[in-house]
């Protein structure tokens, strides 16, 4: 192939943008002259996705990521276009026209469903839901009604963490972050004293990492509080404890949490280990959650004991994982939230791997991990992109003018990024005027036209 190698990524996260990255510094590329051109596309005008609207805002170490993905889409041989919808703008077959190979990055955006009695009941909430709206996604509501002086999280992994922290935390400390007025209104107006957070399985097996599960007790006027009948380790948990650097930290923190005196801070953050949902209690809306009390089994697994608490809440948070979305065109393992594929190569329904059609992150594996471990992920996808290229049917128009030509015919008002760095730019007068370092926009409309210079902003 004497033109360079096309390929096309759907999807402008840390799981797109390192797949990016690597291509550009292929050796395997490089040793035989082949040169590449790459387009991100996202649904969204602007770039980044988890790190941009799934990350807490009090995160700004994870955000600091941001730069890292800004230097890959600042690169020659890689052009971002935003407000791109597959499924909706563009088809497989369009993509596969334009680009000798596709590579599906959209990762996961979904709550994984909790089959519990009253889970549906108004009160009960998709930590998805509310990670969206605490970060200003444009496609959700910009208005949430933060219920109760009591609530529930369910699960023990970052997000639950995180979930939790931000419903404790006192709106005002979050005035130094990228938070929308939206946001900051809806927070301050809370009534919440306490959050208790639900984990089914022992203390071994906490998700959380160790930097986030320190944050719980770093908030002014919060106190953790850990029940130590929670504190039960069988032989798994203690060999779990000694094979693992992570989870002997974990143990620590909560062992210490739990034999320290009360504060007698006015809010309190209760982890309760041992408890497994069963039941959202209720008749018109959530006024409690029942659990079954759990025990260990040896092998650090668990089993019902049968005895059941109850629990005065008046909002339930389910944070228990993830889920993908079905891609048009494309196979989909609903129960895994994936789509189906052998080392990146995405697999039709016999199996067998779709002509220059891969996948990488969390479509391709499920939300396991955090956003650094995207990087083996991708370099796993790009190896076998890689050593396919010759077997791959060339795309019938490569030119990158005809792509962008498509787009313009079918009336898709997309960004770029020279667009991106406007909205960025904006974002930061925007902070610069309430003392801050910057402030998300948060409506697609806005945002779009920003990115397109069709405003006087």
């Amino acid at each position: 192939m004497t033109r360079p190698l096309r390929v096309g990524i759907v999807g402008a996260g840390p799981a797109g943008i390192y797949a990016a990255d690597l291509l550009t510094k292929d050796e395997t590329l490089s040793a035989c002259g082949t040169s590449v051109s790459i387009d991100v596309l996202d649904k969204l005008p602007s770039p980044y996705g988890l790190v941009r609207y799934g990350v807490a805002p009090d995160h700004p170490r994870i955000k600091q990521i941001q730069k890292a993905l800004h230097k890959v889409l600042d690169k020659p041989e890689v052009t971002f276009y935003g407000n791109v919808e597959y499924g909706v703008d563009l088809k497989l077959e369009d993509l596969r026209r334009h680009y000798d190979a596709v590579i599906f990055a959209t990762g996961s955006d979904r709550d994984r469903p909790l089959d519990i009695p009253g889970i549906d009941l108004p009160g009960s909430h998709g930590a998805a839901d509310f990670v969206f709206w605490y970060d200003s996604h444009p496609d959700v509501s910009p208005s949430w009604h933060v219920e109760g002086t009591s609530v529930a999280v369910i699960g023990a992994g970052n997000v639950a963490v995180d979930v939790a922290r931000i419903l404790a935390k006192d709106a005002d400390d979050l005035l130094q972050t990228d938070i929308t007025d939206n946001v900051y209104e809806g927070l301050r107006a809370k009534q919440i004293t306490d959050v208790h957070v639900f984990a089914r399985r022992g203390i071994a097996q906490c998700k959380a990492t160790p930097m986030e599960l320190r944050e719980l007790d770093k908030q002014p006027g919060v106190e953790v509080v850990v029940d130590p009948e929670d504190f039960d380790m069988d032989e798994g948990s203690i060999r779990a404890c000694e094979e693992s650097n992570q989870v002997k930290t974990n143990v620590k923190i909560l062992q210490n949490w739990a034999l320290r005196d009360e504060r007698g801070e006015p809010k309190r953050l209760h982890l309760h280990f041992l408890h497994s949902p069963a039941a959202v209690l209720g008749e018109d809306r959530v006024t409690g959650l029942r659990t079954e009390r759990m025990e260990l089994t040896g092998d650090g697994s668990v089993k019902g004991t049968g005895h059941y608490v109850d629990h005065e809440v008046q909002a339930v948070y389910r944070a228990i994982g993830y889920l993908g979305s079905p891609l048009a065109g494309l196979p989909f393992d609903e129960e895994r939230g994936i789509v189906p594929n052998a080392e990146g190569r995405v697999l039709d329904l016999d199996e067998k791997p779709i002509d220059g059609v891969y996948a990488t992150g969390w479509i391709k594996r499920g939300p396991v991990g955090l956003i650094g471990h995207t990087k083996g992920d991708a370099l796993e996808t790009i190896t076998n992109l890689v050593s396919d290229r010759e077997s791959l049917t060339p795309a019938d128009e490569p030119d990158p003018t005809a792509f962008r030509s498509l787009l313009t015919e079918r009336g898709v008002e997309y960004t770029t990024w020279d667009g991106w760095q406007r909205i960025e730019a904006r974002e930061g007068e925007l902070g610069l005027e309430r003392g801050r370092e910057r402030i998300k926009i948060r409506s697609r409309e806005e945002q779009t036209e920003i990115a397109r210079g069709t405003t006087s902003v």
